[in-house]
This record gives C-alpha cells, structure tokens and sequence, in this order.
C-alpha cells in the first residue's frame, strides 16, 4: 500500500468512529442526578480551629514542634476528610 492510500484509510476510519460516537452520544438518555448530602462531623468550634490554624501559620516551621498546631492540623484534617476522632466514640 502506497502512503495516500494509508492516509485516506486512516480518515476514513477516523471519521467512521467520529460518527459513531457521536450517534451514540445523541441517542444516550439522560439519567437523573442523584444529589446526595453528607453529614459533617461535629466541631467543637470552628472559629477557634481557624485562629489556632492561622496562629500556627503565622509560626512558621516552629509550628511543626508545636503540640497545639499538631492538634489543631489532625482535627483540621479529620474534619476535611470526614473522619470522626477516636474520641468522639
């Protein structure tokens, strides 16, 4: 096979999946969207969580020695991933 005729096969080709997926996408129903809420666990207070956090910014690299600021960064944490605390159990 010479390279025009590879290349002309190539598009073809290109263009036939081209169409298929669009004709698949066009005739694909929409499902409904299930809208979910999570629940967030409690937090003693967060207005305190975020001076303790802004307190240990403003620390610097002390901060990583601080057991106030370690504290503060694992609730921080838990409560950003969703993890309830060993001790609310």
């Amino acid at each position: 096979m010479d390279g025009k005729t590879l290349a002309r096969f190539g598009a073809v080709a290109f263009v036939a999946v081209a169409i298929t997926a669009s004709v698949i996408e066009l005739t694909r129903k929409d499902e409904a969207t299930e809208i979910r809420t999570l629940s967030r666990p409690h937090v003693s207070d967060p207005g305190s969580l975020r001076a303790t956090l802004r307190h240990c910014r403003d620390l610097g690299e002390a901060a990583s020695r601080d057991a106030a600021c370690l504290k503060a960064w694992a609730e921080n944490r838990d409560r950003f991933l969703g993890a309830t605390s060993p001790e609310a159990h």
